[in-house]
């Protein structure tokens, strides 16, 4: 059975970082894709960044360019993304994601963790 399990999450003040980190167990990790998503209130569900098997490529979502930062570590079968210079557009709750395949631009994930809640104050 896959599991995605999320952790770090929280409250921070505009302009602080917080890094979320995704463990995975149940699947060959090092053969997916990993995704980050997010979901602000009485939005939808939205991509945040991908990363390639081997962490060589990445993806971005024009409104984190920069800020934010994907990575993953294949012998702890976790990935990570550190956020930093947040803003309060930035609450949402975070999910993680894991995709079967090669394509980092592909927005189709087959499995997903429970969603951690990040909180922006201004």
């Amino acid at each position: 059975q896959v599991q995605l399990a999320e952790s770090g999450g929280g409250l921070v003040q505009a302009g602080g970082s917080l890094r979320l980190s995704c463990a995975a167990s149940g699947l060959t990790f090092s053969n997916y894709v990993m995704g980050w998503f997010r979901q602000a209130p009485g939005k939808e569900r939205e991509f945040v960044a991908s990363i390639s098997w081997g962490g060589s490529n990445s993806f971005y979502a024009d409104s984190v360019k920069g800020r934010f930062t994907i990575s993953r570590n294949n012998l702890k079968n976790t990935v990570y993304l550190q956020m930093n210079s947040l803003k309060p557009e930035d609450t949402a709750v975070y999910y993680c994601a894991a995709r079967d395949g090669r394509d980092i631009y592909d927005p189709n994930y087959n499995y997903w963790g429970q969603g951690i809640q990040v909180i922006v104050s201004s």
